[in-house]
């Protein structure tokens, strides 16, 4: 089998090719440093794996996947990133990857990932095990606020009642840390900018249920 990897940074090509060339059944790793040069490549040889950086200097890795897909269907796309942002991740999720691995993973850990997808199986970085659960929770409610935890929407409700974090830390006996935590896993499941934005939606939610 030939992966190829597709970064704008020899040294991590390197390394992960170094990484890569010790799994059994991995005949060769190719690396291109741009867009152009990883598509002749994928011109010339039959890759079971395509690893891709999300950003290679002025092109973007995501347009690079999908306009390979529709060429090379027989090809495994896996993201290779530093970035673990939740827009980054959904844009991944959105062009259909089979994966999504962090730059800074163990050896090991890379070593599994691509022996996963290898296997047709899908492999993303723990970190993203909790947005993949929103993303799912979402999907079957209609109802964005169903994708919070009850300890979030214990959170959301204090916010609705204008509590500062130390306030609500007292009244749910937690750390001023924790409650800022929460918050702000409350404003990115809910897409809001603020916590004035979610007292004012917390506050909508209860007037539509006395409706």
């Amino acid at each position: 089998m030939k992966i190829l990897i597709v970064d704008d940074h020899p040294l991590v090509c390197s390394g992960i090719r170094n990484i890569l060339l010790t799994v059994d059944g991995i005949s060769d790793v190719v690396e291109a440093n741009d867009i152009q040069t990883a598509l002749n490549y994928m011109g010339k040889y039959d890759f079971s794996l395509a690893m891709v950086d999300m950003r290679l200097k002025n092109e973007d890795g995501i347009d690079f996947i999908k306009a390979a897909k529709s060429i090379y269907p027989g090809c495994n796309f896996v993201i290779l990133s530093s970035s673990s942002t939740s827009v980054d991740f959904s844009r991944a999720m959105q062009a259909g990857v089979d994966g999504y691995i962090l730059k800074d993973a163990l050896p090991e850990d890379i070593v599994y990932a691509v022996k996963s997808v290898l296997r047709n199986k899908k492999y993303f970085d723990p970190v993203f095990m909790e947005k993949i659960s929103s993303l799912n929770q979402r999907s079957l409610s209609d109802n964005p606020s169903d994708q919070l935890s009850p300890r979030e929407q214990e959170i959301l409700e204090c916010l609705g009642k204008g509590l500062s974090n130390k306030n609500i830390a007292s009244k749910l006996c937690i750390s001023e840390n924790t409650v800022k935590k929460h918050v702000s896993n409350i404003l990115e499941k809910l897409n809001l900018d603020d916590r004035t934005q979610a007292a004012l939606y917390i506050s909508k939610s209860c007037d539509k249920n006395q409706l």
